[in-house]
C-alpha cells in the first residue's frame, strides 16, 4: 500500500509512546511504502486536493527518520490517507477536513471520514449514547453551570476543543473559586464548555479502549491519576495500566462500535470511567503502544498497531 500521513511536525513526535509512530513501523515492517506531510501541505487548486510531502523511511543514524524528495501527489494517488493531527479542533482543523472531505468524494480512502470527524465532537459526541453518559450540560452561562454544580455538588468542567486533560477544572461546592474558574473556562461566558457529574472511580483508572473497524480491542489503558491530580490523563503525568474490559465496557464499546464503523470513523479512543462514558477520540487517538508493551507477554497478546495494519489491509483489498 502507499500510505500518506498527515502529521504533527515530525520532531514534535514522541516516537517511544506515540501511536501514528507506532502504526507506521507496523506498515513499514510489512512493505508498504510511507509518506508524510502536514496540515499546511495540502491545497487545493479548483476542486482538486493535492499534498505536498516527502517519503518517509525510519532511520538508526542521528536522526530516527529519513525524507525523500519532496513532491506534489493527488491524495487520490494514495491507497489511504492518514489524518493524524493532533487537536485543538480549531478553525485550521475545521479547514483541513473540508480539504479531505473534498479529497475523499474525488476517490481518496481517508481514515478518519472528514465529515464524521467534524461531526462526532470528542466531548459532545456522548450525547449520542445517553444510555452510558454520566450527567452533564453544556452551556456558557455561569447560572446554568451553578445550578449544575448545586444539583451534583461535586462536577468537572471542561472546554469543548481541549486535548490531554488541558482546561479540565473539578468544582465542589465549598470552592471558593467558583466564579473565577466558571469565568476563566466560558471566557467571560463567550466560550461553550461542558459539565459532567464528577465519577470518584477516576482514582480507579480513566480507561481508553480503542475500537478500530467497529471493533474493540480486549484491553483498555487505565490512566491512573498522580497523586493530588484530577485527571488521568498521560499528558500531565497519570500511570497507565493496560486490563482487559469488563462486561459494562464491552456492553460500552460493542454499541458505541456499530455507530462508529457506519460513520467511517475507522480508529477511536472511547473514555471510560466507572460505568460511564466520558468522550469519544475522534481525531488523533493514542495509548497503543502502551497496551501492546504491557501485554506483550500474557497468553494473547494485544498490538493495536498490527490490528489497526490488519484492519486497513482488509479495507483497501
Amino acid at each position: 500500500m502507499k500510505l500518506l500521513f498527515i502529521l504533527d511536525p515530525l520532531d514534535s513526535l514522541k516516537i517511544f509512546k506515540d501511536s501514528s509512530v507506532a502504526i507506521m513501523r507496523e506498515a513499514a515492517a510489512r512493505g508498504h511504502q510511507l509518506f508524510v506531510c502536514e496540515p499546511h501541505d495540502l491545497l487545493m487548486r479548483q476542486e482538486k486536493v493535492f499534498a505536498k510531502g516527502s517519503s518517509f523511511s525510519f532511520s538508526e543514524g542521528a536522526s530516527w527518520y529519513m525524507l525523500g524528495k519532496s513532491s506534489e501527489w493527488s491524495l487520490t494517488e494514495f491507497d489511504a490517507v492518514l489524518n493524524r493531527k493532533d487537536p485543538p479542533f480549531d478553525s485550521e482543523y475545521l479547514y483541513l477536513t473540508y480539504l479531505l472531505e473534498q479529497a475523499a468524494n474525488q476517490g481518496a480512502t481517508v481514515l478518519n471520514a472528514p465529515g464524521a470527524v467534524r461531526s462526532w465532537n470528542e466531548k459532545l459526541s456522548v450525547a449520542k449514547f445517553p444510555q452510558f453518559a454520566p450527567s452533564f450540560i453544556v452551556t456558557r452561562q455561569e447560572s446554568d453551570v451553578r445550578a449544575f454544580l448545586s444539583e451534583h455538588q461535586d462536577i468537572v468542567v471542561k472546554p469543548l476543543d481541549g486535548m490531554g486533560g488541558s482546561g479540565v477544572f473539578r468544582l465542589t461546592e465549598n470552592d471558593p473559586n467558583i466564579g473565577s474558574i466558571i469565568e476563566t473556562i466560558t471566557q467571560q461566558e463567550t466560550r461553550t464548555i461542558m459539565a459532567q457529574q464528577y465519577l470518584p472511580e477516576i482514582m480507579d483508572g480513566d480507561k481508553r479502549i480503542l475500537v478500530i473497524d467497529g471493533d474493540p480491542l480486549p484491553y483498555a489503558l487505565a490512566r491512573i491519576p498522580k497523586q493530588g491530580e484530577l485527571r488521568g490523563n498521560l499528558a500531565v503525568g497519570g500511570t497507565g495500566v493496560a486490563r482487559p474490559l469488563n462486561a459494562r465496557d464491552w456492553e460500552i464499546a460493542n454499541t458505541v462500535g456499530k455507530a462508529l464503523k457506519k460513520e467511517g470513523l475507522f480508529l477511536v479512543g472511547l473514555d471510560v470511567i466507572g460505568n460511564c462514558l466520558t468522550e469519544i477520540n475522534v481525531t488523533s487517538p493514542t495509548c497503543m503502544v502502551e497496551i501492546a508493551a504491557q501485554t506483550l507477554d500474557h497468553a494473547q497478546p494485544c498490538n493495536p498497531a498490527q490490528v489497526f495494519v490488519d484492519k486497513l489491509q482488509e479495507l483497501i483489498k
